[in-house]
C-alpha cells in the first residue's frame, strides 16, 4: 500500500514533490519529468511484494521510506511529518525481523520471503517491540501536527463543518499523543483495535486525492493491526471453561 500510494503520486505528478526534489538541487521542470519515473518504480516494487516478496524489496522500503519521509523536514515542513510516517519504514523493518536473515545473506536477499510456521519467543518479542515503537511514533507525529495546527489539517476540519478547527485540532492532538504513550508503555488489545479503527477512518478526510492518501498510509494501519495480533486477549473477552461431563 505504501509503495502503490506513493507511486500513484509520482505518476500524477503531485506538485509538492517539487519541494523534495529541490532538496537535491533539482528544478521544477526536471522534477516533473522524474516524478513518473519514480512513481512507476514504486508501483513495480509494490506489485513485487504482492507477487513474490523478497528481503531486498523490504530492505529497500525501509531505506526509501526513511529517505522520503525525512525529505519533508529537510524541505521546511515540521519534523512531525517524518515521525508520523513511521509506518512506511517501521512496518517493513518488523517484517524483516519476523522472517529473519540467515546465511548466505546475499542469496537470501532475493529468495521468497516468508515467516516460519513457528516463531521463537525472542523473535516475537522483537517484532512486538518494533510495532509498539512504530505505533507510538505515528500517533505521536500526527498528534503533534494537530497540536501545532498544521494548515492542511485545519482545512480538513473546516471542510468537515467544524466551526472551530483549532479547538478540534488541539483535542485530537492531545488524544493521539496520550494514545501514543499508552501503546508505548502498556498496549491493551481493545485500545489498539479502537485506535486502528480511528486511524483507518480519520485518514479518509484528505481534501485532494483521498484514495491515494489513504492507501499510502497502509503502514499506519498495518502496524496497529499487527500489534493487535501480538497482544493477548482481554480477560473479559475470554470464555469461562466449560466443566467436563462426569466420566469423560
Amino acid at each position: 500500500m505504501c509503495f502503490i500510494g506513493h507511486g500513484a503520486f509520482g505518476i500524477i505528478t503531485k506538485e509538492i514533490w517539487c519541494n523534495y526534489f529541490a532538496v537535491f538541487g533539482i528544478g521544477r521542470e526536471m522534477a516533473y519529468r522524474l516524478m513518473p519515473v519514480v512513481g512507476t518504480f514504486d508501483l513495480a516494487m509494490g506489485l513485487s511484494i504482492l507477487i513474490y516478496p523478497t528481503r531486498a524489496v523490504f530492505a529497500w522500503l525501509v531505506i526509501w521510506g526513511t529517505i522520503t519521509a525525512f525529505l519533508r523536514p529537510m524541505s521546511g515542513e515540521p519534523f512531525g511529518e517524518f515521525i508520523e510516517r513511521a509506518g512506511n519504514y517501521g512496518v517493513p523493518a518488523a517484517m524483516l525481523i519476523l522472517c529473519g536473515w540467515e546465511r548466505p545473506y546475499l542469496k537470501k536477499l532475493f529468495t521468497f520471503m516468508a515467516p516460519s510456521i513457528s516463531t521463537d519467543e525472542e523473535t516475537s518479542v522483537k517484532v512486538k517491540k518494533c510495532l509498539q515503537i512504530v505505533a507510538f511514533l505515528l500517533l505521536l507525529g500526527h498528534g503533534g501536527l494537530n497540536i501545532i495546527e498544521k494548515k492542511a489539517i485545519m482545512h480538513q476540519y473546516a471542510a468537515l463543518g467544524f466551526s472551530s478547527p483549532a479547538m478540534v485540532a488541539r483535542f485530537v492532538g492531545v488524544f493521539e499523543v496520550a494514545a501514543a504513550f499508552s501503546i508505548l508503555i502498556t498496549p491493551i488489545r481493545s485500545v489498539v483495535f479502537a485506535l486502528l479503527i480511528w486511524k483507518v477512518g480519520t485518514e479518509l478526510f484528505y481534501p485532494h486525492w483521498e484514495l491515494f492518501e489513504w492507501i499510502e498510509r497502509g503502514g499506519s494501519y498495518g502496524a496497529l493491526l499487527a500489534l493487535w495480533f501480538t497482544l493477548p486477549q482481554n480477560k473479559f473477552w475470554l470464555k469461562s471453561p466449560q466443566p467436563q461431563a462426569e466420566g469423560a
